[in-house]
């Protein structure tokens, strides 16, 4: 909880866990209004993919501006922006005029603005909070996330039923101005500036730099295989609820309720317990024991055979796969050279936002033929295999996730304390990835 005594930090926290229910509020209202309609859940997984492909296809542009524009103007505009389209939504459902193929379209220019605008909210982290409180910063920001996966839906489901679906949009709407309203009282630094090059040349060097620093390039190969093998146990979470109820639209619908609550909970308290761990720990080992222990997890869910084991073992999991992406992503922010920051992080995003879907699409056909236990099981164990052949082939990416980078024996400059030394210590400590 460090991070909030910092008023800019908390400004925005605040304001953005406003922001992350009304989206939630948004994407439960949506999904259900279009199966409604249609009767085909297909359309509801159209709209999870218009949601959250932009942002692997578009964050290196969003990070090579961050890099090159004021990023006030920029967090504002693509605000508003994602306001218009919210308000847009109501005002056609409203009146009838909902078709489909329309409404995912509004969400996928929604979810193009929020891909563009999130390198440059990730690249204002130093400017709120010191180097030393970046992990717990960064478990605030997951914390903030899952609360909303806790209470977005919640709101949503009881705005639909009392006021009709336009409420949850505008809703949305609403949250978004929040963030706006924050950002007016948050000074921010000016971006490193033009280099000279295009665009284009900019994402190439943003490429360079990222290959060029150890840990950043092996946290976005990690993030990379984690949401390609590990993650999509998110998408899959009603195919588990059918498994563990047998059947019926009511008992399933509960039982997904049941089970996302679970992981949102478990994310959050591992949040809540990531700064404490790492002080008495340090982050790297932290990082190496949540990444052990998400196969661990992921096993006693996939081998549920009642729900209330299915949630236990999935606020487990949320538990762990907290570590792992705050872990990664403050891997990403402590070694991304200032200049490069934003575009360093978009190319973390990318491998965060193509694996995860790809993932998914490549195991739902896999769950139909021999089940979501196996699968669950099987894609765990494929994990750990990965991590072992790491650890034993791979000293140097030990070394770059877990210790300081090559060639630096201190900490970086503001990380301090028993977090830092227990770091120094992993870089020679026998962690498995």
């Amino acid at each position: 909880m460090q991070p909030l005594r910092h008023r800019g930090f908390a400004l925005l926290w605040s304001a953005g866990l406003v922001s992350t229910i009304g989206s939630w509020m948004q994407s439960v209202a949506v999904g259900a209004l279009l199966i409604s309609r249609t009767g085909q859940a297909t359309w509801a997984v159209l709209v999870a993919a218009a949601a959250f492909l932009p942002l692997g296809l578009l964050s290196p542009i969003g990070g090579a501006l961050a890099d090159r524009l004021p990023r006030r103007p920029v967090l504002i505009g693509g605000n508003l922006a994602a306001t218009a389209v919210a308000l847009a939504l109501a005002a056609l459902v409203a009146s009838g005029h909902d078709a489909p193929g329309l409404l995912v379209g509004l969400v996928a220019v929604q979810g193009a603005a929020s891909a563009v605008i999130g390198p440059f909210q990730q690249a204002i982290l130093p400017d709120l909070v010191p180097q030393s409180e970046f992990l717990p910063a960064i478990a605030l920001n997951s914390a903030q996330f899952n609360l909303g996966r806790i209470a977005g839906p919640a709101l949503a489901g009881a705005a639909v039923a009392a006021f009709g679906y336009p409420v949850a949009f505008v809703a949305n709407a609403a949250s978004f101005l929040a963030v706006v309203v924050a950002l007016a009282f948050v000074p921010l630094a000016a971006p490193a500036g033009r280099d000279g090059h295009s665009l284009l040349g900019s994402l190439r060097d943003g490429l360079g730099a990222a290959r060029a620093e150890p840990s950043c390039w092996a946290a976005i190969c990690t993030i990379a295989v984690v949401a390609l093998i590990a993650s999509p146990f998110i998408a899959l979470v009603p195919a588990m609820a059918l498994r563990l109820t047998g059947g019926g639209p009511g008992a399933v619908a509960g039982a997904t309720g049941i089970l996302t609550t679970a992981q949102g909970v478990g994310a959050v308290a591992g949040a809540l317990c990531l700064t404490g761990l790492a002080d008495r720990f340090g982050r790297g080992r932290v990082l190496a024991g949540s990444l052990v222990l998400l196969p661990v997890t992921l096993i006693a869910y996939g081998s549920a055979q009642a729900l209330w084991w299915g949630a236990v073992a999935l606020f487990a999991v949320g538990l762990v796969y907290i570590g792992v992406l705050s872990g990664l992503s403050a891997v990403v922010q402590l070694r991304a050279p200032r200049a490069f920051r934003g575009r360093v992080l978009s190319l973390y995003l990318v491998a965060l936002g193509v694996a995860y879907p790809v993932g998914a699409l490549l195991q739902g056909p896999v769950v139909d033929r021999i089940g979501i236990g196996w699968t669950t099981t099987g894609t765990a164990l494929l994990l750990s295999l990965v991590m072992a052949v790491v650890a034993a082939r791979g000293p140097g990416v030990r070394r770059a996730l877990f210790g300081a980078g090559p060639g630096r024996t201190r900490p970086p400059p503001g990380e301090i304390g028993p977090a830092a030394d227990a770091r120094a210590l992993a870089a020679v400590a026998p962690c498995s990835p």
